[in-house]
């Protein structure tokens, strides 16, 4: 300690100083345009929410349209999303219904199928391709 000189104090808090300086305007530019990017995506999603709610009133005026009922399969839906939010938009999607009488008809026509089918021997029941079916599950 007593053979190496002293460090300049001034020097180092002027270097401290550039540093403080260059990172708090790297912080402030880096800030400014999250801030920009953030603004210019809210703008464009009240853009498309606004888009969504006219084309939905356009199609809840065309008469004939109240008993159509879309279905999307649920394999599309986990394909593209994990997890809980995959199982959140398979409960949304189900609980989605234009009408319940005509659902209710068309569950009672389902019911009668299954009921039909029920006393069909299947592929997937046969013993003999349960080896295989798993294979393929898995």
């Amino acid at each position: 300690l007593t053979q190496v000189p002293a460090i300049q104090q001034k020097r180092t808090v002027a270097f401290l100083n550039q540093f403080v300086v260059h990172t708090v305007q790297f912080l402030n530019r880096f800030s400014t345009v999250c801030e920009e990017k953030l603004s210019a995506l809210s703008l464009r999603i009240q853009q498309i929410e606004t888009t969504l709610n006219i084309l939905d009133a356009k199609l809840s005026s065309i008469p004939g349209l109240e008993d159509v009922k879309f279905e999307v399969s649920s394999a599309n839906v986990n394909s593209v999303t994990n997890g809980p939010v995959a199982q959140a938009a398979a409960d949304q999607q189900t609980a989605v219904s234009p009408q319940s009488g005509q659902s209710n008809k068309q569950e009672e026509g389902l019911q009668k199928t299954e009921v039909v089918t029920e006393n069909v021997t299947t592929v997937a029941k046969d013993p003999r391709y349960a080896r295989y079916l798993k294979m393929v599950q898995v």
